[in-house]
């Protein structure tokens, strides 16, 4: 099983704390496992370069291509970010700005639609579940087969004043969430939001000349 995993943040918090219990419970060797932190790549600048010449065209590639290419390779992705006023971090929503060429509406990679994708999230008070939901939706424009959402209510600022409780009760919600994954990895399929919304693009991509780029991507995937 490989694994892709992207923080939303480079502080090693609560977030950070969670994700890696969850990876424990998932027992992969360390060598299947692709680490990220998305704080050094520049924002998008909106020049729509990736959508209509394509993604080498963009500005801030080079930051981000090995990334995206561990992501394509992966089995699992999974995806955090602490809540940063009921929201994920700036920094990873500059990289999704970057992933929009991705999106079914555009380019959405093949192998997507049989990866399993986690969203986690935690906060000390409130937002996390609405974090997870967000990260999770991006999952699904990126045509990911399966989305699973771990939110976490802390109540602290830091994971070593978080409760024994709280951590044990977190405990038990990874080694459950990891036996799912475990139980779905290689039977993923695509669910009825995600067949309609490949439909309706399809036509979309029949009818509009829009984006040649998009409509020649999709010529060649045999989509339409």
């Amino acid at each position: 099983m490989k694994i892709a995993v992207i923080h939303g943040q480079s502080h090693k918090g609560s977030t950070y704390h969670i994700t890696h219990m969850l990876l424990d419970h998932l027992n992969c060797a360390k060598e299947e496992i692709s680490e990220f932190y998305v704080n050094g790549i520049g924002s998008c600048v909106g020049c729509y370069q990736c959508i209509m010449k394509g993604e080498d065209t963009c500005p801030h590639r080079s930051q981000i291509g090995t990334l995206i290419a561990a992501l394509e390779e992966s089995d699992v992705i999974i995806i955090d970010s602490p809540t940063y006023v009921l929201s994920m971090s700036g920094q990873l929503k500059t990289f999704f700005d970057h992933m929009g060429y991705r999106y079914i509406s555009h380019r959405p990679h093949p192998s997507m639609k049989g990866k399993i994708g986690v969203a986690i999230s935690t906060t000390a008070g409130a937002g996390a579940r609405k974090t997870t939901k967000m990260i999770a939706s991006q999952m699904f424009w990126w045509s990911v087969g399966k989305t699973y959402q771990l939110p976490v209510t802390v109540a602290a600022m830091s994971w070593n004043q978080v409760s024994e409780k709280i951590k044990a009760k977190t405990e038990q919600r990874t080694a459950r969430l990891a036996k799912a994954v475990q139980h779905k990895l290689g039977y993923v399929r695509p669910g009825i939001k995600a067949r309609f919304m490949f439909f309706i693009m399809k036509q979309v991509h029949k009818g509009m000349d829009y984006s040649p780029l998009d409509m020649e991507y999709w010529k060649i995937q045999g989509w339409i």
